[in-house]
């Protein structure tokens, strides 16, 4: 997990928000208003309307192009459930939050691989040597 990802806000624009993943080398934005999490920006998001002809991202605000709804998990959610469900509905990040929905990291697909590397590398240091 990520913890305090990179935010925006919501009446930011599309470019801005981009400019924010180019810089951080990073695929989702939390977007928050008022400290509150209201959606999830992702890279696909900013292409799907960056590729419409008539569309200018300096004039499009987050919220026009966010996922309203972004899945969250409690900080305290199994790791294997949630790599399984991220899995299922194919969805490349899960917003990790508190008791109260305070956004407290993001764990994505690149984490759930850096998980399963640390398994398999014990599994690995665990075996004997081949004889």
């Amino acid at each position: 997990m990520t913890p305090l990802p990179h935010t925006v806000g919501q009446e930011q624009t599309l470019s801005a928000a981009q400019a924010l993943m180019e810089k951080h080398h990073i695929r989702h934005l939390p977007v928050l208003h008022g400290g509150k999490l209201v959606g999830l920006l992702s890279e696909r998001d900013v292409g799907l309307i960056g590729a419409l002809n008539d569309v200018n991202p300096d004039e499009v605000k987050v919220e026009e192009a966010m996922s309203p709804e972004p899945w969250t998990v409690r900080h305290d959610s199994a790791v294997t459930d949630v790599i399984r469900e991220m899995t299922r509905h194919k969805y490349g990040s899960a917003v990790v939050v508190d008791a109260h929905g305070k956004l407290l990291g993001i764990f994505t697909t690149h984490d759930a691989l850096q998980v399963l590397g640390e398994i398999l590398e014990g599994q690995r240091l665990s075996k004997p040597p081949p004889a």
